[in-house]
């Protein structure tokens, strides 16, 4: 019966939460967790090791997505002068997250965790306001270099944590290394082939295709490099989202890819992981003193260290479009989540923190949202 309960409810909370959506102007991955966490409390939700795979692959599913909003060929082409102000806002970063981890004494696992960039909420911000806005633009180029950084990190943080920061970590960690470098040598030798020969991207994935083939080499694609990261022993979202680059980069002639990709990722896998991650959350949480106080106080430094840093660009947008920028940037809700996990998987961070991380993950996209609404609003 726990298992039809479990059934039962996720196919609620799915069909639903499009709705709540729009009557609360939340975005549904937060209705998600919001809603995963009210079931659990209910006791419609009940740990399941098939609901704990079935969210997992979500988790890898959703990386995988957030790799096909990155363009490599587009950001090894960026502008010289937005790439460097680029990094020197990532480097600033990192910066104040060192700086204030270390003045208030928190544990440095914070340090990486306090600038992740992901780019998935940008990208709605973007279905939301258009593409001719500028602070947005570059919040996208920014945020998918940053995303890359960011997923860098937590691949080399998980194998920190996993094995310790022995010599088995420096093995995993040249693995890396060695494996990222042979990626770039795939990435420039295919880039020379499919410029020789475009024919073969088409041969791959048709223009008129009834198999649905650029959906089975996608799928391929990702268990491939899934299997790849299991076997060399590295963080497998590293894998998922390196599957979703190679998608974006080298077969752009399929427009209508990304979105058939996305529409059943976004319409079953990916709420199953918020879900799931909601239903690890307990309510009673949340009258356990000094819990909001955390979440509030871990969103108000992940705002601010984006608007300090955000100065990078002070001679390519005004003070309020560097503000918007900070804000759309202040949402990394996978991202954090996934770190979040890992890290309490591994023993770093207690419940009570882990439990801080999950609310804050979602006071920051209300803040940023309602931030940027207000902003624009008066624009």
């Amino acid at each position: 019966m726990s298992e039809i309960s479990i059934i039962v409810t996720i196919s609620l909370i799915i069909f639903s939460s499009p709705f709540l959506a729009k009557l609360t102007k939340l975005p549904t991955s937060v209705l998600e967790i919001i809603l995963g966490t009210l079931a659990a409390a209910a006791g419609l939700l009940h740990h399941s090791a098939l609901f704990e795979l079935v969210a997992e692959f979500g988790f890898l599913y959703l990386m995988f997505l957030a790799g096909l909003e990155v363009d490599l060929k587009k950001i090894l082409t960026l502008d010289r002068t937005i790439l460097r102000r680029g990094l020197l806002y990532i480097a600033l970063l990192y910066f104040f997250s060192f700086f204030i981890v270390k003045q208030m004494e928190f544990d440095d696992v914070f340090i990486a965790i306090f600038p992740l960039i992901s780019v998935g909420l940008i990208a709605a911000l973007r279905k939301e306001y258009g593409k001719n806005l500028r602070w947005l633009n570059l919040s996208m180029e920014i945020g998918s270099l940053g995303e890359v950084i960011s997923i860098a990190i937590l691949t080399i943080l998980s194998a920190g944590l996993e094995y310790g920061f022995g010599s088995e970590f420096y093995k995993n960690i040249l693995i890396l290394l060695i494996f990222i470098a042979l990626i770039l040598a795939v990435f420039k030798l295919l880039d020379v082939l499919f410029w020789w020969y475009p024919e073969l991207k088409t041969t791959l994935m048709p223009r008129i295709d009834n198999e649905e083939q650029d959906i089975r080499l996608s799928m391929a694609l990702l268990f491939l490099f899934i299997a790849l990261m299991v076997y060399l022993g590295l963080e497998v979202a590293f894998g998922a989202f390196i599957a979703g680059i190679f998608i974006a980069t080298f077969f752009e002639h399929k427009k209508s890819l990304p979105h058939k990709l996305s529409s059943f990722g976004f319409g079953f896998l990916v709420p199953i992981f918020f879900i799931y991650t909601g239903s690890s959350f307990k309510i009673e949480a949340l009258f356990i003193e000094g819990m909001i106080s955390s979440a509030f106080v871990i969103t108000f430094i992940m705002i601010l260290i984006r608007i300090l840093a955000s100065i990078a660009f002070y001679s390519i947008l005004n003070a309020k479009e560097r503000l918007l920028f900070a804000l759309s940037h202040s949402m990394p809700l996978t991202l954090l989540v996934a770190i979040a996990t890992i890290a309490h998987h591994t023993k770093v961070i207690d419940d009570f923190e882990y439990m801080a991380f999950i609310l804050a993950s979602i006071l920051e996209v209300l803040v940023a949202m309602i931030g940027i609404k207000l902003l624009t609003k008066k624009e």
